[in-house]
């Protein structure tokens, strides 16, 4: 008989927020696997639970994969939990689930708390699709890239981001994808939980002088303007040539087109190239 892996969804904040389900399972097996084996023990100490508790994090997930992989060849059941939330989502867990499907062993989720869903769903943007891109690269030219790589995406964009990264963000998403309605979730469940709600460059200008702490989710609309204006068989190139065709010159046809579909000067630019191409 093989173990059970469970992955065991942990509160973000508040421990009201542990389910009677997640207490039962993480006393229930053998092994819990844990980011960091300090922060979970408070946890666990919280509730009474004394399992064995082994690490598990990014910068030993493949060993340690194997290991609790082994466990789970012996009968012993394996609960996952990450620091706060859902194991595997922009925490580790993708690769002892694969190796848990390798052997056979039966995969069961312990659902709870996921930071992103609970700030989309208080936002007040559009949750009819909600597209979640983790944690978005630190350095700026890579973050950029990646923003103009969703810059249409039909959905609520929501990332991670650090208190000390999330001014540059805000910079880089509103020269980016244009001037968005947007939201910066802080400390979701916690004591001093906000919601800062406003246009792109707004929450840049708000953040850019202030000191942010805590956890972040942020949350973008999508690109409204562009789906609309597309939907109508006008693309920004074409529109880039209509404002040319009337005597415009280039750069200011450009900037006027990007601010007609609600995007970036460097987006705009880099679809009007893709169109030449």
């Amino acid at each position: 008989m093989l173990g059970t892996l469970y992955l065991v969804a942990t509160p973000i904040g508040n421990l009201n927020d542990m389910t009677a389900r997640a207490i039962e399972t993480l006393t229930s097996v053998g092994v819990i696997a844990c980011e960091d084996t300090r922060h979970t023990r408070k946890l666990l100490n919280h509730f009474g639970i004394s399992n064995k508790l082994v690490s598990y994090h990014e910068h030993n997930e493949k060993e340690r994969s194997d290991e609790l992989a082994g466990y789970l060849e012996q009968g012993i059941s394996v609960a996952v939990v990450s620091d706060a939330g859902m194991p595997g989502i922009s925490d580790p867990s993708f690769l002892i689930v694969r190796r848990a499907i390798e052997i056979g062993a039966d995969v069961v989720t312990i659902p709870g708390p996921a930071a992103f869903v609970a700030g989309a769903v208080a936002s007040g943007l559009s949750t009819d699709a909600i597209f979640f891109g983790g944690f978005l690269p630190s350095r700026k030219t890579e973050r950029r890239k990646r923003l103009q790589e969703l810059a249409h995406v039909p959905a609520t964009l929501a990332f991670y981001e650090s208190p000390r990264r999330i001014a540059a963000t805000l910079t880089d998403c509103l020269d980016t994808l244009g001037d968005r309605d947007a939201v910066v979730a802080r400390e979701l469940t916690k004591l001093h939980e906000q919601f800062h709600r406003g246009k792109l460059s707004k929450l840049a200008d708000e953040f850019s002088s202030a000191t942010a702490k805590g956890e972040i989710v942020l949350l973008i609309d999508r690109d409204r303007k562009t789906s609309t204006t597309v939907g109508e068989g006008l693309t920004l190139p074409m529109r880039v040539a209509e404002l040319e065709a009337e005597g415009i010159e280039f750069k200011t046809a450009l900037k006027q087109a990007a601010k007609e579909f609600g995007i970036g000067k460097s987006e705009a630019y880099r679809q009007v190239q893709a169109e030449k191409k």
